[in-house]
């Protein structure tokens, strides 16, 4: 699960900069291989990459159609991966977080 949420980081941090130049410049991660088996490195690198791009989006000027396509390449990319972890939580008999059962009819 932890390179699931390495690419989710990478993707924030990516598309937080393609949205700023309104070009994308490809794709990296500020998390080390190592760091996607450490919890809080991890859980460091999803709060400091969702700052980025809500910092990014805060400014965004919606008449701008390249910018506004990032993020909604973004949200594709966010919600792929959600379903990702929900089927590895099934799939490893975890407990899916409360939030999403409900909001996902997930019980």
């Amino acid at each position: 699960m932890g390179e699931q949420l390495w690419c989710v980081v990478g993707a924030r941090e990516s598309f937080a900069r393609a949205i700023q130049a309104a070009k994308w410049s490809g794709f990296a991660c500020s998390l080390s291989a190592d760091e996607t088996r450490e919890g809080d490195a991890v859980r460091a690198g999803l709060s400091r990459s969702a700052a980025e791009v809500l910092a990014v989006i805060g400014d965004l000027d919606l008449a701008d159609d390249d910018r506004c396509r990032f993020v909604l390449q973004l949200l594709e990319h966010e919600a792929a991966h959600q379903g990702q972890l929900i089927r590895y939580l099934y799939g490893l008999r975890l407990p899916i977080p409360t939030g999403w059962q409900a909001r996902y009819a997930l019980t």
